[in-house]
């Protein structure tokens, strides 16, 4: 027992040690918009960093797509990479500029600049040429090891003005980058994959240049905190090296468990945290996250994370590993709801950056301020907004996947539909049933509240009520699907022809509110999402209206 408590004090020590020496940057508070993959980049002000600056932010971080990793020419290595006049190098070339663009309007607004990008991420032509198809993947690969040393020396020889890299691996996105090869090899493996690649990162980019390594964890040693201990226990630390990981374990679900591993290790910590979330209507409709991130969601309270903390102001209070917040202010996922008004998403953002900077602070204080500084409501109309909003985190979650999580979330993301995996036990499907109509009913109440408050500025006004109002009719269509798939589960005709009148009047509704606002958001579909779980709804619902042989009327 003597020993372990030596151990985490000279951990705690070392942890102090950093914050001293990296004083001057912490905490990082840092906004990302994730546009969707392959897709039409958003028009958003948060791509503006002088409005980044104004919010709280004190970096910017680029999406993968504006990666400098795409935007090298290798001349200096191998000029055959990327020859002069070639379609690749022309693209890379104006990748180029653009980044410089993007560095430098950052740098005028006062911000640090980052960089999101996948590893291993090299130019088709070299992995071709050095036969990589197959070694690319393996950071241990002595061929791919020096590559990926030339790389980020390129990267910082090009681009001296970038603060630093965020790295991911787990997943490798190509849908902007027509050029490029990317791979990696066993992404949960601490010994094969992840240590040698974050102690090669940190040679090359903290060590060696004095930049700033942000590693996430997320889809590769997030969830098992012994992989987490002994690659922390493995690396060594570095002022400038710092692990980023989501504030709950796996995605940004609502009910799952806030994350184990916050605060564990000797390793300085950044929280991601998505403020349109994209499980859960992407700004479409009310939904405040912010409360919940940092004082405790209601389903942490009822299930208590296993690790040492279950909120981010635990764990910012409390830990001298917290090194900041990251946001993502729009975006996640692949496709709609896309929004006109961006007011859901600017609150959840705003709230965490104010919050960021200050921890000691109480995130009510700040809401209020929101309210007042950027609304201009009153006393007694900051009251029911707040209301408004904590009713919004409370709908969410019984529509979603319950406050036990009995219903798994997946069944709904971006803008589509997908089977429900539901349990076998009927008190626990009764209980989904309820927490349906529960969210209907909270649903009601937050439209009321719209409609009560007073905003100064019509435009506001109006998409709040219009936003809360799409928000009910559809957790309507929520209600009537589930439904239909729990009677589904029973073989009942009478019930699911009796149901399927309820779901097709949902949707008629829905749709409806579209027609008659022009500020209201992107519907979802009658369609399975991209990467959704489970068969599509269009195939689900084909098979219900076979059985009772009834025609759609919608």
């Amino acid at each position: 027992m003597m020993i372990k408590a030596t151990a985490v004090a000279i951990s705690l020590l070392v942890s102090l040690q950093l914050r001293l020496e990296a004083s001057l940057k912490w905490p990082l508070i840092l906004d990302m918009v994730h546009h969707n993959p392959g897709g039409e980049r958003y028009q958003t002000k948060f791509e503006d960093p002088a409005f980044v600056a104004q919010e709280g932010y004190n970096g910017k971080v680029y999406f993968l797509f504006d990666s400098p990793a795409l935007a090298v020419n290798w001349e200096k290595v191998d000029c055959t990479i990327l020859p002069v006049g070639s379609p690749d190098r022309e693209w890379v070339d104006a990748k180029a500029k653009e980044i410089d663009e993007l560095i430098s309007s950052c740098k005028k607004s006062g911000l640090c600049a980052y960089a999101m990008s996948d590893m291993v991420l090299f130019p088709k032509r070299l992995v071709e040429k050095y036969d990589l198809e197959k070694t690319m993947g393996d950071p241990t690969n002595p061929m791919t090891e020096r590559l990926l040393r030339l790389l980020v020396a390129q990267i910082f020889e090009r681009f001296p003005n970038l603060d630093g890299l965020v790295v991911r691996i787990g997943e490798t996105y190509l849908h902007d980058a027509p050029y490029h090869q990317g791979d990696i090899h066993n992404k949960t493996d601490a010994q094969k994959t992840i240590i040698p690649l974050v102690k090669l990162l940190r040679d090359e980019i903290c060590v060696k240049r004095k930049k700033q390594l942000i590693f996430r964890t997320w889809y590769s040693f997030d969830t098992n905190m012994d992989t987490y201990q002994t690659v922390s226990d493995a690396v060594e630390p570095d002022p400038n090296l710092i692990f980023s990981v989501k504030h709950c374990d796996g995605d940004f679900h609502r009910g799952n468990p806030f994350s184990k591993i916050i605060g564990s290790g000797r390793h300085p910590q950044i929280i991601e945290v998505q403020c349109a979330r994209e499980y859960e209507g992407k700004g479409a409709y009310p939904n405040y996250i912010a409360n919940g991130v940092i004082d405790g969601f209601e389903e942490n309270q009822l299930k208590p994370s296993k690790g040492k903390f279950n909120s981010i102001g635990g764990f910012a209070r409390q830990s001298p590993l917290y090194a900041g917040i990251w946001t993502w202010s729009r975006g996640g996922g692949w496709d709609g709801p896309y929004i006109k008004n961006e007011l859901w998403c600017e609150l959840n953002a705003w709230v965490m950056a104010q919050w960021a900077a200050d921890p000691r602070q109480s995130e009510e204080i700040i809401f209020n301020r929101f309210a007042q500084e950027k609304l201009g409501l009153n006393r007694d109309d900051i009251k029911k907004f707040r209301k408004l909003c904590l009713l919004s985190a409370q709908a969410v979650l019984r529509g979603k996947s319950g406050t036990l999580r009995e219903l798994s979330p997946w069944w709904s993301r971006d803008d589509g539909l997908n089977r429900p995996e539901l349990p076998s036990d009927p008190a626990a499907r009764k209980r989904i049933a309820d927490q349906q109509r529960a969210a209907v009913k909270i649903w009601e109440q937050i439209v009321l509240l719209a409609k009560e408050i007073h905003f100064p500025d019509p435009a506001t006004a109006d998409f709040v009520k219009v936003s809360a109002q799409y928000g009910l009719n559809l957790y309507c269509v929520y209600q009537a699907y589930i439904d239909l798939n729990l009677a589904g589960l029973k073989a009942d005709p009478a019930e699911l022809k009796r149901l399927l009148v309820v779901y097709d009047k949902a949707w008629r509704d829905y749709r409806e509110l579209a027609e008659t606002h022009a500020n209201c958001p992107t519907l979802y579909q009658e369609h399975g999402a991209r990467f959704g779980l489970g068969d599509s709804l269009e195939k689900v619902l084909a098979e219900f209206r076979q059985k009772v042989e009834i025609n759609p009327f919608h």
